[in-house]
C-alpha cells in the first residue's frame, strides 16, 4: 500500500476531494484507500492507451431478456443466441440495467448489487463472460422509490435520511435543464412530513445527493464490485445531472467533471484494463467535455452520428454529416469514441443543434412520426416544448420507396468505419420493426424500440433467407468480421474525412503504424453515383477490385484498400 499512498494518482485524489467536500477531504481521502484494498491495487502498470481496444472490439446493446425461451432464464437464452449467431463479430455485451427495478425497464433500480431473479442471477453473468467481454449500467443519478436507500429516507433512518435532496416547492428552479417535461420536484410522504424530493427523470427515480460524501462512496463501491463481477466498460449512466445547484443549469457543472475524474483514477489504481463510458445526450461540444484532458472519461458516445446518419438517409445527402465528421477533433490520446445508430432509448436530436438549422430537426421528426413513430418533446425555460427524441426502431426510421434493406446496411455502416468503437442494438442486428403493440401495453414511447423476442420466433425468422431480419444479420456479421481483420479499422487509427460527392460519405482510414489503409465509400442517395480515389485497391466487402473510379449503386458501400 506504500506505493499508492506515495502515488501521482493519490496526490490528484486529495485535490479532488479539497475542492468537491472542503473539510471533509481527509476523511473522504482515508475511505478512498480503504475502498481500494477492500478490492486490491492492480498491478500499477496502466495499460499504453493503444492496449486498451483493438480493431476487432464491438459492442453488442441488450436487455437480460431481449431474446426468451420458455423454461429458460432471459440471461441464459441471450448466451445461447451470442454464442450461436454472435461469435467473431462481437467482443463485447452491453447487458442493460439487470437488476430488480421499479420502472424504465431496468433504469429505477431498487437494489444495485443483485441481479432480477426473473433474469437469472450472477452465475448467468458469469457463463456470458466465458464468450465475451461485459458491460455493465452504473445508474448513479437516482435510485427507485422502492429502493432501501428511499425507504429509510421515508422513515428517517440514516444513512439513508441523507441520501436525497429536499426543497421547498416554492424554490426558483427555472434555470435547470431538463431531460423530460414532467415535474422536477415530486411529494413524498415521511415520518417528518411532506417533503418535496428532487425527481430529475420521473417521480419513481429520486435524484442522489452527492454532495453527501456517503453517496459517492456508496457508488465507488458499487463500480468497483461491477468490475470485480466481470465489468470491463461502466456506462456512467445521466452522469451529467449529478451535481445540483440552486440557481445554476444543474447539468455538466464543474462536480460533475471532478467525480468522473475521480473514477478515472480509482479505476486507473484498482482495475487499469477497465474502460469508464460517460452517457450525455447533448449537444457534442457538452458530451466530448467528458474526455477532459485525457484524464477523464475513457469513452464517450458520439449522440450527433444517429440523427445526422439518419438524416443523410432520409434527404438522400451527405452533407451535413461529412462536415461534422470532418470537424471532429481528434479524441485526447487513451480516449476513444463509441459510434452508433440505434440503442435501447430512442434517436436524440438534441445533439444536432448547432449542426443542422432547427427546421431539419422539426423535419425529421416530422418524417419519423410518417413512419410510424413518436416524438418525445422537453420544456425549454419559457415554457415551450422542442423535440428531445425521435421513438422509433432504426429499421422503420428508413423506411420508404426503394430497397428497404440497403438503405439500413447503408447506415450501419457508417459507424463500423468512424474511429472509435461500434455498438450496436441486438433489435438493429435482426432489422426489428416498430413495436406499436407494445408502445400502446406500456404507455411509454420508448417501448416501442424495445421487443423482445421470442427465440423459436426469431430462429425461424432468420431461417428464411428472403426475410429481413436474416438479410441484415448476414451482412452485418460479415462487416463486422470484416471490419475485425483491419488493422485500419482500430479506434486509434487516424480518420480524414473525403468530399467526394454531396451524395457520398466517404472516410480515408489509417492504422496507427500506417501498415493499412481503406477509404470507406457510403451512397445515401437512390442514385449510382460515380467518385474518383487517389488509388485504386479491392474491396474488402466483395472481394472485387476498385478502380480509381468506384462506380457505387444506390445505397451502396465499398471499404477500399
Amino acid at each position: 500500500m506504500n506505493r499508492f499512498f506515495n502515488s501521482t494518482v493519490m496526490a490528484r485524489v486529495a485535490a479532488r476531494l479539497e475542492r468537491l467536500y472542503g473539510p471533509e477531504a481527509r476523511l473522504c481521502l482515508e475511505r478512498f484507500a480503504m475502498l481500494v484494498g477492500r478490492y486490491g491495487v492492480g498491478s500499477g502498470n496502466i495499460p499504453a492507451p493503444s492496449s486498451r481496444w483493438t480493431a476487432g472490439d464491438t459492442v453488442l446493446i441488450a436487455y437480460g431478456d431481449s431474446v426468451r425461451a420458455e423454461g429458460e432464464k432471459p440471461l441464459a437464452t441471450l448466451k445461447h443466441f451470442a454464442d450461436k449467431r454472435l461469435q467473431g463479430a462481437f467482443s463485447t455485451i452491453h447487458i442493460l440495467p439487470f437488476f430488480p427495478y421499479s420502472s424504465d425497464d431496468g433504469f429505477s433500480v431498487i437494489h444495485f448489487r443483485q441481479v432480477d431473479p426473473a433474469l437469472g442471477d450472477w452465475p448467468e453473468i458469469e457463463a456470458l463472460k466465458t464468450r465475451f467481454k461485459l458491460m455493465f449500467d452504473l445508474v448513479l443519478n437516482h435510485v427507485s422509490r422502492s429502493s432501501g436507500w428511499f425507504r429509510d429516507y421515508e422513515l428517517g433512518i440514516a444513512p439513508g435520511s441523507r441520501y436525497f435532496i429536499e426543497l421547498d416547492p416554492k424554490t426558483d428552479l427555472r434555470s435547470v435543464v431538463r431531460p423530460r417535461s414532467l415535474p422536477l420536484l415530486s411529494p413524498v410522504q415521511t415520518r417528518a412530513g411532506l417533503k418535496q424530493v428532487w425527481t430529475t427523470f420521473s417521480s419513481d427515480q429520486v435524484d442522489l445527493n452527492f454532495a453527501n460524501p456517503d453517496v459517492l462512496f456508496e457508488l465507488l463501491d458499487i463500480l468497483l464490485f461491477y468490475i470485480s463481477m466481470g465489468a470491463r466498460i461502466i456506462r456512467l449512466d445521466a452522469i451529467a445531472y449529478l451535481w445540483k445547484e440552486i440557481g445554476t443549469s444543474c447539468i455538466h457543472l464543474p462536480q460533475v467533471h471532478e467525480i468522473v475524474k475521480l473514477m478515472r483514477d480509482l479505476v486507473d489504481l484498482a482495475a487499469p484494463d477497465t474502460i469508464l463510458l460517460t452517457e450525455t445526450n447533448v449537444p457534442h461540444a457538452e458530451n466530448v467535455s467528458y474526455f477532459g484532458g485525457g484524464d477523464e472519461a475513457h469513452m464517450v458516445y458520439q449522440f450527433s452520428l444517429p440523427p445526422l446518419v439518419l438524416h443523410a438517409a432520409l434527404s438522400g445527402k451527405a452533407g451535413y454529416l461529412t462536415k461534422w465528421a470532418a470537424g471532429l477533433a481528434d479524441p485526447p490520446p487513451g480516449c476513444t469514441f463509441l459510434n452508433f445508430t440505434a440503442s435501447h432509448d430512442g434517436i436524440g436530436v438534441r445533439p444536432l443543434e448547432g449542426i443542422v438549422p432547427d427546421a431539419d430537426i422539426t423535419w425529421l421528426a416530422e418524417e419519423a412520426k410518417k413512419r410510424g413513430g413518436a416524438v418525445s418533446s422537453r420544456k425549454m425555460e419559457d415554457g415551450s416544448e422542442k423535440p428531445y427524441e425521435l421513438n422509433i426502431t432504426y429499421f422503420d426510421a428508413v423506411s420508404g420507396p426503394g430497397p428497404h434493406v440497403a438503405r439500413f446496411l447503408a447506415t450501419q455502416s457508417v459507424p463500423l468505419v468512424m474511429r472509435g468503437i461500434p455498438a450496436v442494438y441486438i433489435n438493429s442486428v435482426v432489422a426489428t420493426p416498430n413495436d406499436r403493440k407494445l408502445m400502446e401495453q406500456t404507455g411509454r414511447a420508448r417501448s416501442i424500440n424495445r421487443t423482445k423476442w421470442d427465440h423459436a420466433v426469431l430462429d425461424k425468422c432468420l431461417a428464411d433467407p428472403q426475410s429481413a431480419a436474416a438479410q441484415v444479420l448476414d451482412a452485418y456479421l460479415h462487416m463486422l468480421r470484416v471490419r475485425a481483420d483491419c488493422p485500419a479499422f482500430h479506434p486509434d487509427g487516424a480518420q480524414r474525412v473525403l468530399e467526394l460527392d454531396p451524395r457520398v460519405f466517404a472516410v480515408e482510414r489509417t492504422a496507427p503504424k500506417g501498415e493499412a489503409r481503406v477509404t470507406a465509400l457510403t451512397n445515401f442517395s437512390g442514385e449510382e453515383v460515380s467518385v474518383r480515389l487517389d488509388a485504386g485497391g479491392t474491396d474488402l466487402l466483395s472481394g472485387r477490385n476498385v478502380d480509381q473510379k468506384v462506380n457505387l449503386p444506390p445505397y451502396g458501400v465499398v471499404w477500399a484498400g
